[in-house]
């Protein structure tokens, strides 16, 4: 979030307006306060453009028979200037009276990523690690990423780096900080770069040594000084696996006269390198005496602050020079904090005789000045900090406090998205079908079985060791408040805590949940499920007099029509629709960036984007256990296109699954997405080993099945094809030439963009992946795979998913559902093709109606566009997702459009049996934010990413 002093307001055409400083921004204050008050009514962007001038309706295009799009944003050619970011200086204050360590608890609940740690100061932050999910948790904690300096990373991999895929890929700004890692962060500035033009405005510092072919030639050598300031001294120690291959598994807990790293070397593979950061401030001066001063010949002035800050000068009085240690105090030594990150168990052999660290032991030898250090910060995991090796290490240190901020079972127990907790606790009082329990739940409540508490249970390990909690600090200066501090740690609720609540909030809901229930309980009676919905309706409007009359009536006539035969007895563990993440652009306190889970229940499972955090609410939904057998079960993963909001999760989930299946037989995961998400693999699996077989969606349209469709049943292929790279490129590539109506055919404004070259197609490679994918459709109980170019940016599409038939136990054949996903796109004829005869269409949804300008200059869809491309394909039921993030709770939308709409909400589980009474939870999902504003929290507002 940006403070007051330099606020960035991003509007829809991608330009900036900056308030720089303080007097211009007592200057322009009314006009500030205006624009917010705009974004709290929900209209900002338009309001703001027309403000400045702009014409939202430059370079629209429009075709016959669908809606207009931004040509130019489509083709990736709508003008916006890269900026040159410069790095933020600013003036440090050595005198400064303020400088902590904090626990920035990212990953303690999930444990999908490795906890951040700050160390603030007045003038300077720094931060140690930026895994997935730290923006929201700032976000959640008001704690402002804009001002932070430098980012430090303890290893280079999607445990701790998640975020600066999603930072450096948002907008046109790039990222003012300084990113400092092992040499391995070469790999990953480079995959990068495979999706962001502007990815040299991340400003990265590596240091060790540099690689030397696939490895990195490692030697333990001395700290390596990366940042020494009035502030404070930053030196990093290098540490190895003994041998890169170890298992985790088979190394023995003990280790015992391993010698001397000081001269042994080891051949690494990148990501292998993790790194220990040490903290030194410097020494606080002693107290100036001036009648010692006096004594010595000295009179006030100038003579007094020379020797204060360390120089001699000579008496004005008598023939002598005086020294600071003639008139000052004895000096305190500075505070030192070492952040250790020890991951394996073979690391820790290498840490044990790490002789660089000797100076920072108690009664060390061999060592010049011995450093007492005040506080460890300890990353690595419980397996490796419980360890008695590591156990006899700590105690090396002395009295020094020991923080342990791994992952441990018991901190899941200690939500850290506190406001998407509360909600999603609320949304499952109302509905527990469609918000089930969180895979935490049973955790929760046994840890939480007494009211009122705060969150500073301490299990110590030993007197001067204590598991890490949220926010906690370690004070480093003033000196007097030196020590650990509390005052900073969130009070925790518990769910019965939030539902007593919310009914002294809204005692209505209760007779909500009542009706809600009464949806379920009563398809199990002999009436059809159609009079159930009339008859909960008629007993809703009587409780619910809000409710719109026009919208009943419009619901009563939809539900005249019979539910689509795919649904008939169908099994609640046929198929299941999670949304993980909602929201657009950029992560928020209550929605994640995009993605869903369709979970085929034991036919396996398929994800639909991926963005930034998907792991993280993959635990919250399932458990940390249950999240990781969805990960092993996995039969595939699309990604709609190449922006971060809807892939930058992508690295994590793949680097999970080959980690769990790592010592099991099995196949490479497909991965589909647009061209350049290969690029970015590609690099990325250079750090961590990702075991993928990727797919260019235009190999997976329907024109392209039908191109490859003989040769998927086929032993052999042409020679004509097989010998030609490329020979049949743009009808296997995609099928454009024959795309019939959509925005990409024949002679169309988008075909020219569609045939640029592109990188060499070999059919011997796609043909078998083909195939294979046709047998991995198969085993998930799948009859086809098609992805539907849609107008957004280049190479973006939509996807449509067919199951197959059945037969119930009198042998007649019930067709399979079918579930359409858009992507990000304007309403296009190509998707409404897709969706005919949908059972479900999960439409992207972004801005509320009435903003249809900001839906055109970006390509995106207002809420009305989405539900009439399901309305003109006759889909069965609506799923609104993608909305922005000025909707932080619930998008504005107008009841009498819901007929067969549902709002989508984070952890939101759509089961397929449930697909008929899910309009009729929507009105009381509502009631539940009746009270809300649009947007409730003006930090937000200033954090909106518009360029989306």
């Amino acid at each position: 979030m940006l403070g007051i002093g330099n606020i960035k307001l991003l509007s829809s055409s991608a330009a900036i307006v900056t308030f720089p400083s303080s007097s211009t921004y007592f200057r322009h204050r009314s006009t500030f306060f205006s624009v917010l008050s705009s974004y709290k009514r929900g209209h900002t962007e338009r309001v703001f453009l027309q403000r400045r001038g702009v014409s939202t309706g430059k370079n629209l295009q429009g075709k016959e028979g669908m809606s207009g799009f931004n040509k130019k944003r489509a083709e990736g050619k709508d003008g916006t200037v890269k900026k040159n970011l410069q790095l933020k200086v600013r003036k440090l204050n050595p005198a400064n009276t303020i400088c902590y360590v904090q626990i920035l608890g990212t990953g303690m609940d999930t444990q999908d990523t490795s906890p951040s740690v700050l160390l603030f100061f007045d003038k300077q932050r720094i931060i140690f690690n930026a895994g997935e999910g730290l923006q929201r948790f700032c976000t959640e904690h008001k704690i402002k990423l804009s001002k932070i300096n430098h980012m430090f990373l303890s290893r280079v991999c999607s445990e701790t780096a998640g975020l600066l895929l999603t930072l450096a890929g948002i907008g046109d700004e790039g990222m003012s900080v300084n990113v400092w890692g092992p040499s391995d962060l070469k790999y990953l500035v480079d995959a990068m770069r495979s999706f962001i033009p502007n990815a040299a405005m991340v400003h990265t510092r590596s240091f060790g040594e540099t690689a030397k072919g696939d490895c990195s030639y490692f030697s333990s050598a001395g700290p390596i000084v990366l940042i020494e300031d009035e502030l404070v001294k930053i030196s990093a120690f290098l540490l190895s696996p003994k041998s890169s291959s170890l298992n985790l598994e088979e190394t023995p807990n003990s280790f015992s006269g391993l010698g001397d790293t000081k001269s042994r070397t080891s051949f690494l593979k990148p990501g292998d390198i993790a790194v220990i950061y040490a903290c030194e401030l410097p020494e606080i001066k002693g107290k100036f005496d001036p009648s010692k001063a006096a004594s010595l010949g000295l009179r006030p002035g100038p003579k007094y602050r020379e020797l204060q800050l360390g120089n001699s000068v000579k008496s004005d009085t008598q023939d002598i020079m005086v020294y600071p240690t003639d008139v000052l105090g004895p000096s305190i030594s500075g505070p030192i904090v070492l952040i250790v990150d020890c991951p394996t168990l073979s690391h820790l052999q290498e840490l044990l005789s790490l002789q660089s660290l000797n100076c920072y032991y108690l009664n060390s030898t061999n060592c010049r000045q011995e450093k007492s250090v005040n506080c460890i910060i300890h990353l690595g995991p419980a397996s490796v900090a419980n360890n008695s090796d590591y156990q006899n290490w700590m105690k090396k240190f002395g009295s020094t406090k020991h923080i342990m901020a791994g992952h441990e079972k018991k901190n899941i127990a200690h939500t850290i998205l506190r406001s998407s907790a509360r909600i999603t606790t609320r949304l499952n009082y109302v509905s527990h079908h469609l918000f089930p329990s969180s895979g935490f739940s049973s955790h929760n409540q046994s840890n939480h079985s007494h009211s009122g508490f705060n969150s500073s249970v301490e299990e110590s390990i030993s007197n001067d060791s204590i598991s890490a909690e949220n926010l906690l600090k370690f004070n480093l200066r003033p000196y007097s408040h030196l020590g650990l501090d509390r005052s900073s740690i969130p009070l925790l609720q518990t769910p019965s805590q939030i539902v007593s609540e919310l009914l002294l909030e809204i005692p209505e809901i209760q007779n909500a949940k009542k009706d809600v229930s009464q949806l379920w309980h009563s398809t199990g009676k002999t009436k059809n499920t159609t009079e159930c919905l009339d008859e909960s309706l008629t007993l809703t409007m009587m409780e619910e007099p809000w409710i719109n009359e026009d919208a009943c009536l419009k619901h009563c006539a939809e539900h005249d029509s019979e539910i689509p035969s795919c649904l008939e007895n169908i099994s609640r563990e046929d198929m299941e629709i999670v949304l993980l993440g909602t929201g657009s652009s950029q992560p928020s306190k209550y929605r994640n960036v995009s993605s869903i889970y369709v979970n085929l229940f034991s036919k396996g499972s398929i994800l639909l984007d991926c963005g930034e955090g998907t792991l993280g609410q993959l635990k919250r939904r399932f458990g940390v256990e249950g999240a990781d057998d969805a990960v092993k079960v996995l039969r595939l993963i699309w990604i709609s296109h190449i922006h971060a909001d809807h892939h930058t999760g992508l690295a994590r989930i793949l680097a999970l699954r080959s980690k769990l299946l790592r010592n099991i037989p099995h196949e490479p995961l497909i991965v589909i997405g647009p061209r350049p998400l290969k690029r970015f693999l590609d690099a990325y699996s250079r750090l961590e080993d990702l075991n993928i077989e990727f797919l260019d969606c235009r190999h997976t349209t329907k024109t392209s099945w039908n191109t490859v469709e003989n040769c998927l049943f086929s032993n052999e292929i042409s020679s004509e094809n097989t010998n030609t790279k490329d020979s049949s490129s743009e009808d296997i590539g995609g099928g454009y030439k024959n795309m019939g109506n959509t925005i990409f055919s024949n002679y169309s404004r988008m075909q020219s963009y569609s045939k640029q070259p592109g990188s060499p197609v070999d059919t011997l490679t796609i043909v078998p992946i083909l195939k294979r994918l046709k047998k991995v459709l198969g085993d998930a109980g799948l009859v086809s795979l098609h992805s539907v170019p849609v107008v957004h940016c280049p190479q973006a599409f939509g996807i449509a998913l067919k199951a197959t038939e059945r037969t119930n136990s009198v042998d007649k054949v019930i067709p399979g559902w079918k579930v359409v996903y858009s992507g990000d796109t304007r309403p296009c004829e190509a998707l409404v093709d897709a969706s005919h005869g949908a059972t479900v269409l999960i439409h992207e949804a972004t801005f509320e109606d009435g903003m249809e300008d900001e839906a055109l200059e970006k390509n995106h869809s207002t809420t009305l566009e989405a539900i009439n491309v399901g309305m003109k394909a006759g889909v069965y039921r609506i799923i609104l997702t993608h909305f922005s993030q000025r909707y932080p709770k619930i998008p504005v939308f107008d009841k009498a459009h819901m007929s067969k709409t549902c709002i989508g909400f984070d952890m939101m589980s759509i089961n397929a049996a449930d697909l008929p009474m899910l309009p009729e939870v929507v009105p009381h999902l509502k009631l539940l934010f009746k009270n809300e504003m649009a947007l409730d929290d003006s930090d937000e507002v200033l954090n909106i990413a518009v360029n989306q």
